[in-house]
């Protein structure tokens, strides 16, 4: 079963238990909340899984709670669940970021099959957040003369050329040299602009 969940906002509990029973028969679990406020409450940046938002619920609507998830840089893909012929509203909630709206009633395959492919897409975009996140830590730990160096070397320049830029010794670039690709865990300059990609 993936241990990614698909967090199901519904206020009709009909609709909640056969959605979680579904996605359990295909090896998906499910997290299941009455209203979108009980979902924001239990929301942080860091939640893992995709969002399932009924547009039309008791208390917030599921646009409002998609313009709350929005607001807090929620990353996770967004589904609006959808009836009442209220496709153009949900058309409006794919402009706002939702990754897809489904109408009511559902076809199961279908579902599940949209489900699979946004869990493929939120693990590859926390995956990406998270590289990102270590490239800065690791980014942190230089010095300000190793950052200069660092943005030297993504440029392509060599020693020779860093130390007449920076006015420094040849043998002290070679030093901080070692330093950035130590700190950075790269082996070389082009490692090094790979993993920065371009970010200098």
């Amino acid at each position: 079963m993936s241990d990614i969940p698909i967090h199901i906002i519904d206020d009709d509990e009909s609709i909640r238990d056969s959605l979680s029973w579904l996605l359990a028969s295909r090896g998906l679990s499910a997290r299941c909340y009455d209203s979108g406020e009980a979902f924001l409450e239990v929301f942080s940046a860091d939640l893992r899984g995709v969002i399932v938002l009924d547009m039309r619920m008791e208390g917030m609507s599921g646009l409002e709670v998609l313009d709350e998830l929005r607001a807090r840089n929620a990353r996770n893909p967004i589904v609006m669940l959808t009836g009442h012929g209220d496709v153009p509203i949900a058309v409006g909630a794919l402009k706002k970021g939702a990754s897809d709206f489904l109408e009511k009633p559902f076809n199961d395959n279908q579902l599940v099959d949209i489900f699979q492919e946004l869990l493929e897409q939120e693990a590859a975009l926390f995956s990406r957040a998270s590289d990102a996140a270590k490239v800065a830590e690791r980014r942190a730990t230089l010095s300000d003369r190793e950052r200069e160096v660092m943005a030297l070397m993504v440029a392509g320049k060599l020693n020779k050329q860093i130390a007449g830029e920076l006015d420094i010794a040849i043998r002290t670039v070679e030093v901080h040299r070692a330093r950035v690709l130590e700190k950075m865990g790269v082996r070389n300059a082009v490692e090094l602009a790979a993993l920065l990609g371009g970010q200098g």
